[in-house]
């Protein structure tokens, strides 16, 4: 006998021998025996994962002479001759190379012929997407109200692409992609029957590789028996599916735990010598740290795919990261998988990369630095007792031993009955002389850091205060307007030079009286001139003439 790929040779010939599309067979095995069976069904779902093998099943139970449970026997005449195709009663059709309408009206008056020998004569329409909408439309006749003996079965991979007016005259079933887990025991009965021997790992290997493809991973499991012979070893898998090394995900994340910045390199370099994808690594990077999440906040394995041997070392990770560390992790980790995607030197960008991770501290540390701050007592002394009462520098008190009695007058405590004042206990200590006294080192205070601004501020003078609105004269209505657009600057420095938060209101200079502005001698200087004299005393420039 030739030789039959896997896939072909350990195809399913009953419901129950179908691999993880339970929520399909049983379904189906129930309405054989209730004898409620639809005349059209559609199943949909992604490659190999069981839809055609189904559909077989389904039309061999139909014609079955003995069949037991809704299962076909697989000895009586009818299911042999169909193993055999050489039935005339199950007939398949590949909709790809059939989907012109001329191939759609033949098949239309063949259904008007009874089955030779079976019960059913049953249609199995292989990627019924591919007809087009002219086969659809002239197969919606016959598909509502089909003989009694005629049976439709479509199977597809693109179910958006067939009319809802085809679906709504079918029984829909969705097949959903295998799990890992299935698919490794499904190879690993395959192997041990054909006297085979293969490791965990390799087996995840191959199964992950698969995504939930079953035919995918018999194909693949042909490929490495071939390459490797009876004895599978991950090792050899690996060099020949040129496989990224879990180790490295490992070793990565205990250069986190320890701060190897040289790590990051090592690995950058490990990933270019070997060939290997430097977004298929990150694309595991990311599945690597999921796990680890797992397991901080479940403290169990139960849903990892990965091998037996890797399980336990996750669970030594369940005390050693946080799930707030792990959530940054995963995040930094996705935005870099995006942004490499449209980079030229993807080396520098994973090491880069890399080095960012290994560099996050862990939430922990930021925690106990602010918990720290917190505890710092409070020593901070208010805006206002600081403008009022200018206490002496002593930045030398600690580094530098100051004279005995100098020591002694500093050591003694400041009097009982001296409170300082705040602003919110203390409102009648601001008046319009202390603001006066205080008015250039406010407007100086402005003038470093707004030019503009300080500018108009400087050539102001304060006039009056009423309930902390403070009326200033100024030159002109420009300045006027200036000061008005930062009103919320101006209340912030208010309340660091004053201690009080200050509104302002404003006079032109040329209609109030010149006395208001203190000095007399400048009473009737021009104002352009004191805007002159404030910019080189200020800020040290000079006139040019």
């Amino acid at each position: 006998m030739s030789y039959l790929v896997t896939a072909r040779k350990w195809r399913p010939q009953k419901f129950s021998e179908v691999v993880g599309q339970d929520h399909v067979t049983q379904t189906i095995k129930n309405a054989i025996v209730n004898n409620r069976i639809a005349h059209a069904f559609i199943f949909a779902g992604p490659r190999g994962v069981g839809k055609t093998t189904t559909a077989r099943i389904l039309a061999k139970s139909l014609n079955c002479l003995n069949p037991k449970d809704g299962e076909p026997c697989n000895v009586c005449e009818l299911c042999v001759s169909f193993a055999n195709s050489q039935s005339f009663d199950i007939i398949e059709i590949d909709g790809a190379s059939n989907r012109r309408i001329e191939e759609v009206r033949q098949l239309r008056e063949s259904v008007k012929y009874a089955p030779t020998k079976g019960k059913y004569k049953v249609y199995i329409v292989d990627e019924v997407h591919m007809l087009t909408n002219e086969s659809f439309n002239a197969f919606l006749k016959t598909l509502e109200e089909p003989p009694e003996h005629t049976i439709f079965i479509f199977a597809t991979t693109d179910i958006h692409k067939v009319p809802l007016t085809i679906i709504s005259r079918c029984q829909r079933f969705d097949f959903r992609r295998i799990e890992i887990s299935d698919i490794k025991n499904h190879l690993l009965k395959i192997a041990e029957a054909e006297n085979l021997s293969i490791d965990d790992q390799s087996l995840t290997v191959i199964s992950k590789k698969a995504d939930g493809a079953l035919r995918d991973a018999q194909s693949l499991f042909d490929q490495v028996i071939a390459f490797c012979g009876n004895s599978i070893e991950i090792k050899i898998v690996a060099e020949m599916l040129n496989m990224i090394d879990e180790e490295i995900y490992f070793d990565l994340s205990e250069a986190m735990l320890v701060k190897d910045f040289g790590a990051a390199f090592k690995v950058s370099q490990r990933i270019y010598n070997n060939g290997w994808n430097f977004i298929d690594f990150l694309d595991g990077l990311v599945e690597h740290f999921r796990n680890v999440l797992t397991v901080v906040i479940r403290k169990d394995t139960s849903l990892i795919d990965w091998a037996e041997v890797f399980k336990d070392r996750y669970l030594s990770y369940s005390n050693r990261f946080s799930e707030g560390d792990l959530l940054r992790i995963l995040s930094y980790l996705n935005k870099t998988s995006y942004e490499i995607k449209n980079t030229q030197n993807q080396k520098l960008k994973i090491e880069i990369a890399l080095a960012h991770l290994i560099g996050f501290e862990k939430s922990a540390v930021l925690s106990n630095l602010i918990k720290k701050i917190e505890e710092i007592p409070d020593t901070a002394v208010s805006p206002q007792r600081l403008s009022q009462d200018p206490v002496p520098e002593k930045k030398n008190e600690i580094l530098e031993n100051p004279p005995p009695k100098q020591k002694e007058v500093e050591s003694q405590p400041p009097p009982k009955n001296k409170e300082i004042p705040t602003p919110e206990l203390d409102k009648s200590v601001l008046t319009i002389d202390i603001v006066k006294s205080r008015w250039s080192k406010f407007c100086l205070t402005i003038q470093t850091e707004k030019l503009l601004l300080g500018g108009c501020i400087t050539t102001s003078k304060p006039i009056s205060l009423n309930d902390n609105v403070v009326t200033i004269g100024v030159e002109s209505k420009e300045a006027a307007t200036t000061l008005k657009n930062d009103v919320k600057y101006l209340a912030e420095k208010a309340l660091e030079i004053f201690g009080f938060k200050l509104k302002f209101e404003y006079q032109i200079i040329s209609s109030i009286n010149n006395h208001h502005f203190g000095d007399k001698s400048n009473s009737n200087q021009d104002p352009d001139s004191v805007l002159v004299k404030a910019l080189k005393e200020k800020l040290d420039v000079r006139e040019i003439t």
